[in-house]
């Protein structure tokens, strides 16, 4: 039930954008929306996201994480309405459906980790991910044809499967941990954890050369000896890893909001249609199901992770030069190949937040700090992208740096799998007043 309800809520975090930057050419009739406008729209979701990470963490630990996913659905479903009704409101309802959108996003993660998810947990999670996209910027077009011609409506339907999934993952609780913690109070979420059989810092550091699992017959990224979490736990900020991680979210969703708010402005000035364009559009996503699925999988394997992590920015690189070069006809290719390398990018950064976490608690800082700063980050993408091609009058600048920007993305993935484990639970010295028993974890902040 946790499974499902997961796989839904991720389906409703990408159609917002995505179908928005399928009609990015009609909105100025549409919504009388400028064409200055144009550069901002696609940056506000994004934007969204950087500014609140916070709001996950802190509504689970009053709500509970289950719940606290629901609210941002409803807030969703809400801001799609919205947005598309009120022709004035595209804007602030694009950057409040951003927020709702990071608020379930960076929740994901910890109910895995919580429920002792496998890589086929995450997996699942990404492919939900890339097939929302998939279905946003495939759907609107016959959507609106379909509604009498109503774009609007098409942008507002999205509203339905956000309130199904906010009644599926409110069912479900999002597991064994999700019962609200007092309001404030951090111990409690980590008493929560505990009971959720959580595995501690203090049990992963016993295990000398071994990483912290996703499941007890899952292996996580047990690189090498330095990958034990230290017996010094310190604030999260203040490790290495942790910040390689957030780094190589960012980067991979910077190349991805760039690529998917600009791809069709390109192809169309490469003299396809505005319909085959959108339709490559959802190509790039649909390409990248199977890859977002099965990418998190062998990551726990330490290493197909050590070549995994580096080798997909590399490809990336590779396949942006290929679109940037392709003559129309292969683009069809040369899309789907993007889409590929793109997707399992996406799909290892969510699941080396997982794998490289000590601790639900951990998974969940760690979620809300690589999303909330990659997203920051992110959200240069598209702005940094439209001004390149202005500035240039080409698109060869734009797709040159975000290749330049791959190799950095290689970079991140390979010491974000080299370093040490992130941790920021630690024991209580509590055995010999309770033996036999879990030890409660304490949270640095």
């Amino acid at each position: 039930m946790v499974l499902l309800a997961l796989v839904l809520v991720s389906i409703n975090l990408r159609p917002a954008i995505t179908t928005i930057a399928g009609v990015m050419t009609q909105l100025e009739d549409a919504f009388q929306l400028g064409p200055q406008w144009l550069p901002l729209l696609g940056t506000l979701p994004v934007l969204a996201f950087g500014v609140s990470g916070p709001i996950g963490p802190w509504l689970a630990r009053r709500l509970g994480a289950g719940r606290a996913v629901a609210v941002a659905l409803l807030v969703l479903a809400a801001a799609l309405i919205v947005r598309a009704t009120v022709p004035a409101l595209l804007l602030p309802g694009t950057f409040l459906c951003g927020m709702a959108i990071m608020t379930a996003s960076v929740l994901v993660p910890q109910i895995v980790k919580t429920n002792r998810g496998t890589g086929w947990w995450t997996g699942l999670c990404t492919l939900g991910f890339g097939l929302g996209a998939a279905l946003g910027a495939g759907l609107v077009r016959p959507l609106e044809h379909a509604l009498g011609g109503s774009l609007g409506g098409a942008l507002a339907v999205w509203a339905v499967p956000a309130l199904l999934g906010a009644f599926l993952i409110q069912r479900s609780g999002g597991g064994p941990t999700s019962a609200p913690a007092a309001a404030g109070n951090v111990t409690s979420a980590g008493n929560a954890a505990s009971a959720g059989n959580a595995t501690s810092a203090g049990n992963a550091a016993s295990a000398a050369g071994e990483a912290a699992a996703l499941t007890p017959d899952s292996p996580s990224s047990a690189v090498a000896p330095s990958a034990v979490v230290p017996n010094a736990v310190v604030p999260l900020r203040k490790q290495r890893t942790a910040w390689a991680v957030t780094a190589f979210f960012g980067l991979q969703a910077m190349l991805y909001f760039a690529i998917t708010s600009w791809l069709a402005v390109f192809l169309v000035s490469e003299g396809l249609s505005s319909a085959d364009a959108a339709a490559l559009l959802a190509w790039f996503s649909l390409a990248g199901l199977p890859a977002s699925l099965l990418a998190p999988v062998p990551a726990g394997k330490p290493k197909v992770l050590r070549v995994l992590g580096p080798g997909l920015g590399l490809s990336v690189a590779v396949a942006l030069i290929g679109v940037l070069v392709a003559p129309s006809g292969a683009q069809f290719l040369m899309v789907g190949v993007l889409g590929v390398v793109q997707s399992a990018g996406f799909g290892l950064a969510m699941a080396l937040v997982v794998i490289r976490s000590a601790g639900p608690l951990t998974a969940g800082r760690l979620s809300a700090m690589s999303q909330g700063f990659g997203f920051a980050l992110a959200s240069l993408g598209p702005l940094a992208a439209g001004l390149l091609h202005t500035w240039s009058g080409g698109w060869e600048a734009p797709f040159l740096a975000m290749a330049g920007e791959a190799l950095v993305l290689a970079a991140a993935g390979y010491l974000a799998i080299r370093g040490p484990l992130v941790s920021i639970e630690t024991p209580k010295a509590t055995a010999k007043d309770n033996p036999g028993q879990s030890s409660t974890p304490e949270l640095v902040p």
